[in-house]
């Protein structure tokens, strides 16, 4: 039973060959929680990973189902994309973003995670001496992870002080250098749950284009804002984007949240116009393809995968279409990670926990699929080691680029009212025995 002694976790880390637990990947602390499972004969409480924690959008499953009965599985998908997925993007983006993108411009990808992967192997590719990716940090670890072993050089910065205006003068006195080629950030922010405000966007945007940096911009909660109704197609308030500042942007958009497609490993990149046609030298010579987009998709995306699956790009393409209609409240349904995010929260602050990513400007953070928590004076490694030995899985703060001391927190995982009473136990004697 938890708590488990620090001498069972020392050996259980050096079993799973963990060198260092607070950059160790997602998936090596799912492996390390499973063993501790075993260690304590009891169940932990599963915070480290993201996966969906509800049923997929049945209009996905169904129009999935009927492309495969009509025998789909036995061609090769469109490299570029079927144009029924690229026709329902466009309409998708226009209704919830009020972003134009012609449909030639959207591209499926094997989730979100091949598409940041690829373009970013691209985009340190395009110009000589711009070879240098710009995390805007905290971040989703995989894609750090990514540069790292794509060899490509990375600089990075914790947003947390320099929010609002002061985003501009640091911004600036990375960009100005001319080295970086791409800036790559999630919003809403994995792991912290902030939110850019239009200001900060409208700056991103402003000096991407002033040095001559593209954006990919990660919208892998899409409209998960819930402080604010985005839900209603064609109808204000919008979906944040920068891609109404500057003409440099790549979104990614993945089906694994907002319709809980993720087992199907489906996605789509809608690139600026600019971005895609915009022709290079060197992938003139490398690729036989000058222009972006064309190198992006018969040259990358051909060699890594030679396509996404051809009846998930059917089930984000009818997916896609029922939110256009008003037929499928996407953000509805996941308004459940906010009821989650909002119970789980209340019992991390009553046991002595404090929210470290807690504001965006003067206003709270939305409740939704994470947030961050961090316990008296407690090292991220601390927390994290401490917390795993009381049943608690998550990852350190530290794997997300962060400077701050505190754990990520993800409620997707926790699937009923038990589990909840469980974590309050599991927590209360955490308390009992720290404070």
């Amino acid at each position: 039973m938890f708590p488990l002694s620090k001498e069972v976790l020392a050996e259980a880390i050096q079993k799973m060959s963990i060198i260092d637990l607070s950059t160790a990947t997602i998936r090596q602390i799912c492996g390390l929680a499973a063993e501790l499972e075993v260690q304590a004969a009891d169940r932990m409480i599963h915070l480290e990973i993201g996966n969906p924690g509800l049923r997929a959008e049945e209009v996905g499953v169904e129009a999935e189902i009927r492309a495969l009965r009509d025998g789909i599985a036995g061609q090769y998908p469109n490299i570029a994309g079927l144009p029924r997925l690229k026709r329902a993007a466009k309409d998708f983006f226009k209704a919830f973003m009020d972003v134009d993108i012609p449909e030639r411009c959207f591209v499926p990808t094997v989730g979100s995670m091949q598409a940041s992967f690829t373009m970013m192997l691209l985009l340190a590719q395009r110009i000589p001496g711009k070879d240098t990716m710009l995390f805007i940090n905290p971040g989703f670890p995989a894609q750090r992870n990514q540069a790292k072993l794509l060899g490509i050089k990375e600089e990075a910065f914790d947003i947390y002080s320099y929010r609002g205006k002061a985003l501009e003068g640091k911004l600036e006195s990375i960009l100005s250098k001319g080295n970086i080629t791409g800036i790559i950030y999630s919003n809403p922010n994995n792991p912290a749950w902030t939110n850019l405000t239009e200001e900060e966007l409208e700056i991103i945007g402003r000096l991407a284009t002033e040095y001559d940096a593209i954006v990919l911009e990660d919208l892998a909660y899409f409209g998960m804002d819930f402080r604010k109704d985005m839900s209603v197609p064609h109808v204000p308030p919008f979906v944040p984007t920068v891609a109404r500042y500057t003409d440099n942007y790549i979104l990614l958009l993945s089906g694994s949240k907002i319709f809980s497609y993720a087992g199907q490993r489906i996605a789509v990149v809608g690139m600026g116009e600019k971005v895609y046609d915009r022709r290079y030298e060197f992938l003139e010579n490398f690729y036989e393809m000058p222009s972006f987009g064309d190198a992006y998709i018969y040259g990358v995306l051909y060699c890594s995968s030679s396509g996404t699956s051809h009846s998930a790009q059917y089930a984000l393409s009818a997916m896609m279409e029922a939110a256009v209609k008003g037929e499928l409240d996407f953000l509805a349904h996941c308004s459940e990670y906010a009821r989650k995010g909002a119970r789980a929260k209340e019992i991390f602050l009553r046991n002595g926990f404090h929210i470290v990513y807690d504001k965006d400007g003067d206003e709270p953070i939305s409740d939704g699929f994470f947030f961050t928590a961090g316990y008296g004076d407690m090292t991220a490694d601390e927390l994290h080691k401490e917390l795993l030995r009381y049943g608690v899985a998550t990852i350190t703060l530290y794997s997300t680029g962060s400077a701050r001391d505190g754990v990520r927190i993800c409620v997707s995982m926790i699937p009923d009212e038990d589990t909840f009473r469980r974590l309050d136990s599991f927590l209360e004697r955490f308390h009992s025995d720290h404070s």
